[in-house]
């Protein structure tokens, strides 16, 4: 009895670090999350964009997968939302604003989002647009709203 406890234990105790590392969801409770983010974004034009330059905002939100880099396992689907958004250009400054709506099931809302923004200033030459410049961010970790509620987020970007 004491022998078929001792290997019990120890193929438990081997199991449980597999099962974390494999990223296999722990038995938990499941929650429903439903809210808004709106992105807003105050972006100060470093130099001259060429005539007609047209400024988008772009912004995606996955839920956090802790413990797997944000990398889900290839078996795993993981929704995702994007906006966009085109900038009004005043001078040097421009200012664009995107907001996404997500409804989303999840195993903790302690663990929140991921959300990374991209903007592009496009002109188009001859027949075909052209990417002129471009800002990125990817990887920050935002919460959840509160239930029901809309989170508003501003970012200063030189571009």
């Amino acid at each position: 009895m004491l022998r078929a406890r001792s290997l019990m234990i120890l193929l438990l105790a081997l199991l449980a670090p597999a099962v974390g590392w494999a990223g296999l969801p722990m038995p938990g409770r499941v929650e429903a999350v439903g809210r808004a983010y709106v992105i807003r974004f105050n972006l100060n034009v470093a130099s001259t964009l060429p005539a007609g330059a047209t400024v988008t905002c772009k912004a995606r939100l996955v839920p956090n997968l802790p413990g797997q880099g944000n990398l889900p396992s290839q078996s795993a689907v993981v929704p995702v939302e994007t906006a966009t958004g085109v900038a009004a250009l005043t001078g040097s400054t421009a200012a664009c604003a995107v907001e996404i709506p997500f409804s989303w099931t999840v195993n903790n809302t302690q663990s929140g989002a991921v959300l990374s923004y991209e903007i592009e200033a496009v002109s188009v030459s001859g027949s075909l647009p052209v990417v002129v410049r471009s800002s990125a961010q990817q990887g920050i970790a935002v919460a959840y709203p509160p239930m029901g509620g809309t989170v508003t987020l501003s970012f200063d970007v030189t571009f």
